[in-house]
């Protein structure tokens, strides 16, 4: 079997005890950006299984767009980044 050679980990142990490894995340090319793929990349970066420029580069990101995703994660949970909930977890 052969391992593409990446830099950094191929796998991390999260904080309830799963692990989250490459494969879990969306595809690169990925249009449609439900909560459960933004919450996976969230969760890639804040532990260590990307680099936030990796994500970044992957994923077509700009560093403002990842930062609402991340506060609204810490701040309100993975329902904050649901489209039709965005205006229930907004400070006016």
């Amino acid at each position: 079997m052969y391992l593409k050679k990446v830099d950094g980990p191929r796998a991390v142990k999260l904080p309830d005890g799963s692990h989250m490894t490459r494969a879990d995340l969306p595809p690169g090319k990925t249009k449609r950006w439900v909560a459960s793929r933004k919450a996976a990349v969230v969760r890639a970066v804040t532990y260590g299984l990307v680099s936030l420029g990796e994500a970044m580069e992957m994923y077509g990101l700009s560093e403002e767009e990842f930062s609402e995703w991340k506060h609204a994660v810490d701040a309100h949970g993975e329902a904050a980044l649901k489209a039709t909930a965005l205006q229930k977890y907004r400070q006016p």
